[in-house]
């Protein structure tokens, strides 16, 4: 599982940083990537990675700020053009987002003229959907509003414990012949073999647990977040402005860098990335960001347009 980040800027695009978007890559785990908002000029950073958009199954739009969707018709139109055939061509997107995505969505099409190859399936959530959002045999999504100055949301990706691994050594030096009792040990049955009870659970290491990433959207400091994000592995909040500037951050409906610190600190989680930084702070003044957030939160990084990281 990888995380990588298209756009790191809040509001309008800078030199330095583009406008939000977040890359979540599971390609070793189902050979998907799921898309954290879609901003202005998403796909133009998209050519900057090695990212195929057919592979984005998923899009999770946070809420409908022009700096977190003005990139999403573009970059839906181009995913049509962006296939190797007409079976990838017809492979299906599922858009998540607050209510009126799907208008947005839907009206920039018809008005553009653009014809798509592929479905998109709307799932279009206010704050009675809050919870389990998306199961699978592998991965739950759970969404939570947050506090902005529009209905905005936050995700929480949860991948499934993966069963213990089978000791084959282990189960031949007991006598078991490879076959069809390999499997039903791994299946958690118990069986006999020669007169010998051999358990199950003699022969499967501990399940491995699976991890925990949480993307919030833009958000003043709020307990909805702790919540939602308790016990990441890693934590994605925004970090508009310094800390000083907690008055700024609170009219804006948006955090600090100590405020952004201190939600990992009370939810426990493991790493913290900082994202969403305000053109204001570029060269120096982006390790002064760091900085006051390490003093509250030592595993955190500012992160940088393209940066990726392994979790």
């Amino acid at each position: 599982m990888e995380i990588q980040f298209l756009g790191t800027g809040a509001g309008q695009p800078a030199k330095q940083r583009n406008v939000t978007s977040i890359a979540l890559k599971l390609l070793a785990e189902r050979n998907e990537i799921w898309l954290f908002d879609c901003g202005e000029a998403t796909q133009h950073q998209i050519l900057e990675t090695s990212i195929r958009p057919r592979k984005i199954s998923k899009i999770f739009i946070t809420h409908m700020h022009g700096d977190h969707i003005f990139g999403l018709p573009g970059f839906l139109s181009s995913r049509s053009f962006q296939t190797s055939s007409l079976e990838d061509q017809q492979q299906d997107l599922d858009l998540y987002g607050p209510v009126g995505i799907k208008n947005y969505v839907m009206t920039s099409l018809r008005l553009s003229g653009s014809k798509l190859g592929y479905r998109i399936n709307f799932h279009e959530l206010d704050a009675t959907h809050a919870g389990k959002i998306f199961s699978d045999g592998s991965f739950e999504v759970h969404m939570s509003p947050l506090d902005h100055t529009i209905y905005c949301m936050g995700y929480r990706v949860v991948e499934k414990d993966k069963k213990g691994e089978l000791d084959a050594a282990a189960l031949k030096a007991a006598g078991v012949p490879f076959g069809p009792l390999f499997g039903k040990i791994k299946q958690g049955q118990d069986i006999e073999v020669s007169g010998k009870q051999i358990k199950a659970a003699d022969f499967i290491g501990p399940d491995k647990k699976g991890r925990v990433v949480t993307i919030l959207g833009d958000t003043r400091q709020t307990d909805k977040a702790v919540r939602l994000a308790i016990g990441s592995d890693l934590l994605v909040h925004e970090a508009t402005y310094e800390a000083s500037e907690a008055k700024v951050a609170r009219n804006h409906g948006h955090s600090t860098t100590k405020q952004a610190a201190e939600v990992a600190q009370q939810a426990q989680v493991k790493r913290l990335l900082l994202t969403h930084i305000s053109a204001r702070y570029v060269g120096p003044l982006v390790s002064q960001l760091l900085q006051e957030t390490k003093q509250t939160f030592k595993n955190s990084f500012v992160v940088k347009d393209l940066y990726e990281e392994t979790i």
